[in-house]
């Protein structure tokens, strides 16, 4: 019955799976400090993760994310990622990480099937690194990062979210260090997602500004790409002849809904249409009650059916209350 399209016309073909909401590290923009996560029997189970990526790739999503919270918590993740990447259908598989543990575990994602990392890297001080974490270790992630590329991930991508009067000041130095390291880079505004995001909003600092600080470093070197098809939200730079790019996203100051490809599903097992609203269709209900495949496509279908036009953070009747760590970002 084709691909899965919403009421605007988008082709929903990209979903983001989280598959744990626990996380060793509580990033100011993301997770409470005393955030637990949920308890391991709400989480969704490996044969249910799995049915339920099978199904959204029998609708016509070719992509998909892996993420948490911190999904290399989960020790059978190797074993998870092999599962899902044999599906057919399935063009692309990545993952998100923190890359605190990467280092000894980069090897066995590769060889499951994983083709790509996003990495999150908001500083290159230890100490502004440690308070941006809550006692994050530079060191450990730093060493993730080497192994990764030893193992042959391609791209390797860096996220930094810039938080202003925090580690703003080092927008230039990430630059240079991604560029030295052979790795692509994107700058990423602050979104006010449940309380904790609500609280970094003062250190939100605009993509505008981002932009304007990497033209004055690099001048003319400084090349705009046009959008492919793999771009995502950032807006995309190349630095003269170096084949890598750099991306800003804009979320909040410039939003990118009108070519929105995705939805994401929780660690719980909850649809989440847009990640600037609160509203979600319990996938794992349905997996409980003992629904066929059928049935849980249809589910599916009437879902995206409803996906909204945009987000609006602004607004507080709409506003999504839960973390960030919880929606798999």
């Amino acid at each position: 019955m084709g691909g899965l399209i919403d009421s605007f016309g988008r082709s929903i073909s990209y979903l983001r799976l989280s598959v744990i909401d626990h996380c060793n590290y509580r990033c100011a923009y993301c997770m409470p400090n005393d955030a637990m996560g949920s308890r391991r029997a709400d989480l969704l189970g490996a044969p249910d993760i799995v049915r339920l990526a099978r199904l959204f790739t029998e609708l016509g999503v070719s992509k998909i994310r892996l993420t948490g919270g911190e999904p290399l918590l989960r020790h059978d993740l190797p074993e998870l990622a092999a599962q899902i990447r044999r599906l057919p259908g399935l063009a692309d598989l990545s993952l998100s990480t923190n890359g605190h543990l990467l280092d000894r575990r980069a090897v066995r994602l590769r060889q499951a099937g994983i083709q790509r990392l996003n990495i999150s890297l908001d500083s290159l001080d230890p100490t502004t690194f440690a308070r941006i974490t809550c006692g994050g270790d530079l060191i450990a992630v730093r060493r993730g990062i080497d192994a990764a590329l030893a193992a042959g991930f391609s791209p390797l991508k860096l996220n930094m979210v810039v938080l202003q009067d925090i580690n703003d000041h080092e927008i230039e130095q990430m630059s240079e260090f991604a560029l030295s390291h052979g790795v692509e880079l994107r700058f990423i505004e602050t979104m006010p997602v449940g309380h904790q995001g609500a609280r970094s909003s003062p250190h939100h600092y605009p993509a505008g500004k981002i932009l304007e600080r990497l033209m004055r470093h690099f001048g003319r070197d400084l090349i705009p790409l046009h959008a492919g098809k793999d771009a995502g939200p950032a807006r995309y730079y190349r630095v003269g002849s170096e084949p890598l790019r750099i991306g800003v996203i804009s979320a909040l100051s410039q939003h990118f809904c009108d070519s929105c490809n995705r939805v994401r599903l929780t660690a719980q097992g909850d649809l989440v249409l847009c990640l600037g609203q609160d509203n979600s269709v319990p996938l794992a209900q349905a997996l409980q009650t003992g629904c066929t495949d059928d049935e849980i496509k249809h589910v599916i279908r009437q879902a995206i059916a409803r996906k909204p036009a945009r987000h609006d953070f602004h607004n507080p009747a709409s506003a999504p209350l839960r973390p960030m760590y919880s929606l798999g970002g």
